[in-house]
């Protein structure tokens, strides 16, 4: 069933709000009205080559015709430190990193913003923010 364009529009609008309260240390480098994207704010080594790229990806989201697709790349490796702050939010992981909301009821904004700060913490400890 597809997502109406009032509930596409009230994922995205929270979705949105919570990746820009990132913003700065985290950098914006794709918007849209369909999506965003957010990266660290340290170059980085990356790949099996070793190449410097500007900051490691960190967070975006996608409307598609059916669902608001969330990436929070942070959580890859640390999924048990995430569920017990995002219970609502953790029944939409499809995978190790993405998030498919299919429901505004679903995108509880307190949660989406543990989430965000939360990977915040591992990105600095990581290395990949200054």
């Amino acid at each position: 069933m597809p997502l109406t364009p009032e509930s596409k529009l009230t994922i995205t609008t929270t979705l949105r709000e919570a990746l820009n309260t990132c913003c700065p240390p985290m950098v914006k480098v794709k918007e849209s009205a369909d999506g965003m994207e957010i990266i660290g704010n340290k170059p980085v080594p990356y790949g099996y080559k070793k190449e410097i790229i500007p900051g490691m990806f960190f967070a975006s989201f996608i409307a598609r015709k059916d669902m608001v697709s969330f990436y929070l790349f942070a959580l890859y490796g640390h999924p048990d430190e995430f569920k017990s702050i995002a219970p609502t939010a953790m029944k939409c992981l499809k995978g190790k990193t993405c998030f498919n909301f299919k429901k505004p009821e679903q995108v509880i904004k307190k949660e989406i913003d543990a989430l965000l700060k939360m990977g915040m913490q591992v990105w600095k400890e990581q290395g990949y923010m200054k």
